[in-house]
């Protein structure tokens, strides 16, 4: 916990610290919130910010917007680590800010990485936020829906950041050769194509795009009159291992698999490949994508195709047996697969009627023909009494009732025209018949 010092700066700072803009004509990127006319800028030009959490992929600017608010506002500007913070530390805290209150002064609280306090932590604040004494502003890179309380994010106001564009990133590359803060005092010759590389490098994220620029003009030739060139040596060696935007344990990762599952439902296998190559080459667990598969299998093709199920088993078998690298062409191969079969959902739908109904019929008997009956008791209850055995019947059908009376005569499987479930089908209403004209 620390006042405004958090964002002073220091000559020995990173080279995205020292760069760090200090008002909004500097902010580079996020127009859409503080563009001329947008509601957040006039929130902070005006200084009525109210509580509200940035929520953004890494380095799109979440601290450097509340840097800004820590010097605009003629409020108390407290930093929170949800790393080092505790719940003894926010009560002192809140205490100072109440008494503020009091004599009329606001505080705001700054909580960076707010997912990562627990939900004993962020109930500490809510008294406090629901009765004005301070006003806080989170920042997370996680889904604010799943990682903030309920009750704290319905009084926030949830401001989306965007990764940055290449553009972004490239007029940020060239302040920082040209400004006193960054390389100014230097000269670095380094190309406009050097420069977007390492913007395209950055994935979006203006630390990662700076901290690269840094290594890459600390690693470059100096000559003798203190000159530095970047050559496309150096350039190659600091770039050479680039990591995937992916986060196996974050919200990323769920998108990933829903738009593998969407692409395949789709029938576009190059989409699916596309999205399995993300997810394995950021390390996805092989496995994990398997089972995803063999769910599909069933829930959009189902008897269309039931080799699917087949398939994408064997996948799964095929995931155990030798891992990766060597399974993405097993995988491969199913997921290409399930894009190009026939598509149905009707055993997912007959599930899910099904299971509605079960639901809300829980204590329905089952029929006493369709009863085993082990004990005289139980035959005496008339247990099994009327059971039709189908092989018996030259038909292998028999008339008998095997629903509880409340749902007689309901449907739960309505097969589609789709690939082999047509036959299916066909089979389906002549079984139907038989038991109507019996």
């Amino acid at each position: 916990m620390e006042q405004q010092s958090l964002f002073d700066n220091q000559n020995n700072q990173p080279l995205a610290s020292r760069l760090r803009p200090r008002n909004l004509d500097e902010f580079v990127g996020q127009q859409h919130l503080i563009g001329e006319g947008k509601v957040l800028r006039k929130l902070i030009e005006e200084d009525r910010i109210s509580s509200l959490i940035f929520w953004g992929p890494p380095g799109v600017g979440k601290t450097t917007l509340a840097s800004i608010i820590a010097n605009k506002t003629n409020s108390e500007f407290i930093n929170f680590s949800a790393v080092t913070s505790g719940i003894k530390e926010i009560k002192e805290v809140m205490t100072q800010a109440e008494q503020s209150r009091k004599m009329g002064a606001k505080t705001i609280v700054f909580v960076d990485e707010i997912h990562r306090f627990n939900k004993a932590q962020q109930d500490a604040f809510l008294p406090f936020v629901e009765k004005g004494s301070i006003v806080l502003i989170g920042a997370t890179t996680e889904n604010p829906s799943f990682e903030v309380n309920g009750a704290l994010l319905s009084r926030c106001k949830v401001f989306v950041l965007q990764a940055l564009k290449t553009e972004d990133l490239i007029i940020l590359l060239k302040r920082a050769i040209t400004d006193k803060r960054g390389f100014g005092n230097q000269k670095v010759n380094i190309t406009d194509e050097q420069l977007e590389v390492v913007a395209k490098f950055a994935n979006g994220d203006a630390r990662n795009a700076l901290s690269t620029l840094e290594m890459v003009v600390l690693n470059g030739n100096v000559d003798k009159n203190g000159d530095i060139t970047v050559t496309e040596e150096t350039l190659e060696q600091c770039i050479s291992k680039k990591s995937l935007l992916y986060d196996k344990n974050g919200e990323e990762h769920y998108n990933i698999i829903s738009a593998l599952h969407k692409s395949m439902r789709n029938s576009d296998p190059d989409a699916a490949v596309y999205w399995l190559a993300r997810m394995l080459e950021a390390g996805e667990d092989p496995i994990y994508v398997a089972r995803r598969v063999t769910r599909f299998a069933s829930e959009d093709i189902g008897l269309a195709d039931p080799r699917a199920l087949e398939m994408a088993v064997a996948a799964y078998h095929a995931c155990h047996f030798i891992g990766m690298p060597e399974c993405s062409v097993h995988l491969t191969q199913a997921v290409v697969y399930m894009s190009l079969a026939p598509k149905s959902n009707a055993l997912y739908m007959a599930y899910e009627t099904a299971k509605r109904d079960a639901i809300k019929e829980l204590a329905e008997p089952v029929p006493l023909v369709i009863r085993n009956a082990p004990t005289k008791l139980m035959k005496e209850l008339n247990y099994g009494k009327g059971y039709q055995y189908a092989h018996d019947t030259q038909e292998k059908l028999t008339n008998m009732q095997c629903l509880p009376d409340s749902l007689k005569g309901k449907e739960y499987y309505i097969p589609t025209e789709q690939g082999l479930e047509a036959k299916y089908k066909e089979k389906l209403e002549k079984i139907k018949n038989w038991k109507k004209s019996h």
